[in-house]
């Protein structure tokens, strides 16, 4: 599940780079991401030898975790299938993170999925979009879109998302946090 908000408006901002994976993944293949399920949009296919259902909640950022829930429910999945990915301030603009586990580190979409499902025991793919200048404010921030710079640096991210997503389906966390990280 790619996190982001839903909207033309939305679209190109800083917060929405989860969603930007999701497209990229399904892109690269052949998977369409336009299904409509109650509380998002899911695109059901294969990478690799898995079968996989991408997912962009159609709830906003800070409402995943309805999203999250009503999708285990409807695949009867559990939270120990389920790979985030999703917009982080603490990482420089480009950088990637994945970890098997962790806190929510601040960011509301991960805190609405952690409080739904009762558990943090889900990966993550965390997608680095900086942290705003001093005086700035980081809502505004995230709701931004980036300079041409950074969005290079980001684009290439999701690039290596795909790499690291197809890995961690095929080899195993492990495997991908030893490649990636």
């Amino acid at each position: 599940m790619g996190l982001g908000n839903p909207g033309d408006r939305y679209e190109k901002t800083r917060h929405n780079v989860g969603f930007w994976c999701v497209d990229r993944l399904g892109e690269e293949y052949s998977i369409k991401v336009g299904g409509r399920h109650r509380l998002a949009l899911t695109g059901e296919g294969r990478i690799g030898v898995e079968d996989v259902v991408l997912a962009k909640p159609r709830t906003f950022v800070n409402e995943s975790g309805k999203a999250v829930t009503s999708l285990m429910t409807r695949y009867r999945t559990t939270a120990s299938d389920l790979i985030v990915v999703y917009d982080d301030m603490d990482l420089p603009a480009g950088k990637i993170r994945l970890r098997p586990n962790s806190g929510a580190g601040g960011h509301n979409g991960i805190k609405s999925i952690i409080g739904a499902l009762g558990t943090q025991e889900f990966a993550r793919l965390r997608v680095g979009v900086g942290r705003p200048g001093v005086g700035n404010d980081q809502i505004e921030h995230v709701l931004g879109r980036a300079n041409t710079e950074d969005q290079s640096l980001v684009d290439a991210a999701v690039e290596t998302a795909v790499e690291v997503i197809a890995c961690f389906l095929s080899e195993g966390v492990s495997m991908a946090m030893n490649r990636y990280n």
